[in-house]
């Protein structure tokens, strides 16, 4: 899985950062989240998806990825 926040939409509500600190972080400048790493550890994608649903502004894209076969 993947995540990309939209510093465009973002308020700087800091949710994603209190929710999941290992994957996302907040500007010193503007106090908006970004994604740590684009790319999210299997151990955190709970934690991600918690995070994507609790931004108010809905600023956090989800991305999954097909396993390949």
């Amino acid at each position: 899985m993947k995540v990309h926040v939209d510093d465009k939409v973002c308020q700087g509500h800091t949710l994603c950062a209190m929710v999941a600190p290992d994957v996302f972080a907040l500007r010193d400048e503007d106090g908006h989240g970004y994604a740590i790493d684009g790319d999210v550890p299997a151990d955190l994608e709970d934690s991600a998806t918690e995070a994507v649903r609790s931004c108010p502004e809905r600023a956090i894209e989800e991305i999954l990825q097909r396993t390949a076969r």
